[in-house]
């Protein structure tokens, strides 16, 4: 009877190990990082498309596929987006429940949640500029507020970056 018990065991733990080996090779073979809600990339847009969806809106909820251009170096509580080839936008996560890697800029992203149409602070340019690492003059230098577009993500899909 206690050989049959430690025989069962023993089979126990080798399937219980056999089953999380195949998950961690899913995750590294498709080099896909989900963080947040769970979401899809299906019916994600461009920011192209985007653009064209916010000239007459102040927000919307949307999904988005975009490239990521900075990261909080402090510990990755935001990040940069393209929304052109000369505009940003920041991302923030919902209820700051979340964050992202630090070591994530250039990848693609999908973005799903709520963009909108704000005016950054004085004190919030400022506090960006100091966790992405930004000199006490450039810092300094920053003196007006920005009228821009800011994203809250419910979920994030991080994939590697394009070719």
């Amino acid at each position: 009877m206690n050989n049959l018990f430690i025989a069962l065991l023993t089979l126990g733990v080798f399937v219980s190990a056999c089953g999380k080996k195949s998950e961690k090779t899913e995750t590294t073979t498709s080099n896909v990082e989900y963080y947040g809600d769970t979401i899809q990339e299906e019916g994600a847009i461009t920011t192209a498309a985007l653009m064209d969806l916010m000239k007459d809106k102040d927000s919307a909820e949307v999904k988005i596929t975009t490239t990521i251009r900075e990261v909080c170096q402090k510990k990755g509580c935001w990040m940069d987006v393209e929304l052109t080839a000369n505009e940003l936008m920041t991302v923030r996560f919902k209820d700051y429940g979340f964050f992202v890697p630090k070591d994530a800029a250039g990848k693609t992203a999908v973005l799903d949640g709520i963009i909108r149409k704000e005016i950054e602070t004085v004190e919030w340019l400022r506090h960006k500029a100091e966790d992405a690492g930004k000199s006490k003059e450039e810092i300094e230098a920053i003196t007006q507020p920005d009228t821009t577009f800011t994203f809250e993500a419910r979920g994030v899909i991080i994939k590697p970056a394009k070719p």
